[in-house]
């Protein structure tokens, strides 16, 4: 295992995108977002996706510097390009233009079509409860078939993320974020690099099999190659049985459909698509009772005799801030492995030796 302070992991992301052709700014955005992932403790959205993007960079997936073009534009409503951008470029270009037009009118909707991979979908519902706002979101992954729907085994579902924020007067906001499968993609990677082991069961062969053995998402794993996923022939299951595999689907019809993404279906490039609402409490409300109620009904909600093998009962959004904290003072841990795959993805552009022992002092 690695361990690297935060700023330091920043500094040595943003010379990896500047390499890849990514200005100063977008480089040191993307690495910022995925460390503040790995400092959350959502390893799966962190930097272990930094040859994945390069990957997808090379290949022409995604596309540096880019900004959103507006499709449609209302007082409430607004559908926006993202043009194959990095996602943590266009996403949060998109999140701003739904907090503006809920300021303005209370409650509005925005539709984020062909962004490169969002990350984090928990940072865009920070961003609008930082704003003061409630926001939903549902996101798909066009092209990205990992998921079997209840039922079956075949691959039918990206994972499908969704995600809501909710403000609190005084307090980190209740962000509820998760994938719509057992676990992400980007859990399965974390498994394949040396991380966290897999669930049981999370996974499913194409016989019908259980299985909690990465291979079967990408295929033989060597330490330091890559993950892809068209590679395997199984797939990660829908998490809830069939709730949560009808959730998937209203993620793929909202975040994919709706938003002119698409949902997700063989030989597509791959592009997130997410539809979101944003509600102004300020004005919904204008007896002031939201914020009292949100902290009389988390107090009564925590505040139960825990379970055996429980120590309290938590909330969404508890043991992210717990995990930045510690992460923040004690650096980011990451598995050998995964941290051996970015260093060959540095190297292969040009970052000198210098910077790779800069980053580890």
């Amino acid at each position: 295992m690695v361990t690297i302070q935060a700023e330091k992991l920043i500094d040595f992301v943003t010379e990896v995108f500047v390499r890849a052709d990514s200005s100063e700014a977008e480089a040191r955005r993307i690495a910022s977002y995925l460390t503040t992932s790995n400092l959350t403790g959502h390893d799966s959205h962190g930097v272990i996706r930094v040859p994945v993007y390069i990957r997808w960079k090379k290949d022409g997936a995604v596309i540096p510097n880019q900004s959103i073009a507006m499709v449609v534009d209302t007082p409430a409503l607004a559908v926006v390009d993202g043009r194959f951008g990095y996602g943590q470029t266009v996403a949060p270009e998109a999140v701003q233009i739904g907090i503006d037009k809920c300021k303005a009118s209370g409650l509005s909707a925005v539709a984020l079509r062909n962004s490169g991979h969002i990350g984090r979908v928990g940072d865009w519902a920070e961003m609008a409860a930082a704003a003061g706002l409630v926001s939903i979101h549902f996101v798909n992954a066009a092209g990205s078939i990992l998921v079997a729907p209840f039922g079956g085994v075949e691959r039918r579902l990206s994972t499908a993320p969704f995600c809501v924020g909710i403000p609190r007067e005084g307090q980190l906001p209740i962000v509820l974020d998760f994938a719509t499968s057992i676990v992400a993609e980007g859990k399965v990677l974390v498994a394949s690099r040396g991380g966290k082991k897999l669930p049981a069961g999370a996974l499913i062969a194409a016989d019908g099999t259980l299985s909690e053995d990465p291979a079967q998402l990408y295929g033989p794993c060597t330490p330091g190659g890559p993950r892809i996923h068209e590679n395997g022939t199984g797939a990660i299951r829908a998490f809830g049985e069939q709730k949560g595999s009808g959730l998937a689907l209203i993620c793929e019809l909202l975040g994919g459909a709706l938003t002119g993404t698409g949902a997700t279906g063989p030989n597509r490039r791959f592009a997130n698509g997410m539809f979101a609402i944003y509600v102004d409490p300020k004005q919904i409300d204008p007896e002031h009772f939201f914020d009292g109620d949100v902290a009389r009904y988390v107090k009564y909600f925590k505040d139960t005799k825990p379970a055996a093998g429980s120590t309290e009962v938590l909330i969404p959004g508890d043991p992210e801030a717990r995990s930045r904290a510690e992460r923040t003072a004690n650096g980011v841990p990451l598995p050998d492995d995964t941290w051996t795959a970015i260093v060959t993805t540095a190297r292969e552009l040009g970052v000198s030796e210098r910077a790779v022992q800069t980053a580890t002092a």
